[in-house]
C-alpha cells in the first residue's frame, strides 16, 4: 500500500513556472515507476511524465518536452515535476501516481495515486 500526497499548485500568469511535488509513503518507493497525469474539466486524463524506479529514464507526452522536468528523490521518498513557461493549456487537475508495472504511459497501469492539485494558467 502506497499513499501519495501532492503538493504545489496554484494560479500562474503564461510563461512562468510551478513545482509539482508529490510525497509517497511505503518501504519500496524506488521499485516503483513514478508518473503525473493531468486532467481538465470535460477533457480524459492525460499522460504527462515518467520516470522509472532508479531514476535514470524519464518520458513525457509531446506538449511538455522542454518545458517540464520529472524528477525523484528515493532516500526522501518524493516525485517533482518542475514545469517552466506554462501555458494556458497546462491548465488542469495534476496527479501523481505509481506502478509497479513497466506500462508508463497508460493510467491504468498505476495503481496508487494522489488527491490531485490545481494548476492554472493564465493569458
Amino acid at each position: 500500500q502506497v499513499q501519495l500526497v501532492e503538493s504545489g499548485g496554484g494560479l500562474v500568469q503564461a510563461g512562468g513556472s510551478l513545482r509539482l511535488s508529490c510525497a509517497a509513503s511505503g518501504r519500496t518507493f524506488s521499485r516503483y515507476t513514478m508518473g503525473w497525469f493531468r486532467q481538465a474539466p470535460g477533457k480524459e486524463r492525460e499522460f504527462v511524465a515518467a520516470i522509472t524506479g532508479s531514476g535514470s529514464n524519464t518520458y513525457y507526452v509531446d506538449s511538455v518536452k522542454g518545458r517540464f522536468t520529472i524528477s525523484r528523490d528515493n532516500a526522501k521518498n518524493t516525485m517533482a515535476l518542475q514545469m517552466n513557461s506554462l501555458k494556458p493549456e497546462d491548465t488542469a487537475v495534476y496527479y501523481c501516481a505509481a506502478s509497479v508495472r513497466g506500462f508508463v504511459y497508460t493510467s491504468a497501469a498505476y495503481e496508487y495515486w494522489g488527491q490531485g492539485t490545481q494548476v492554472a494558467v493564465s493569458s
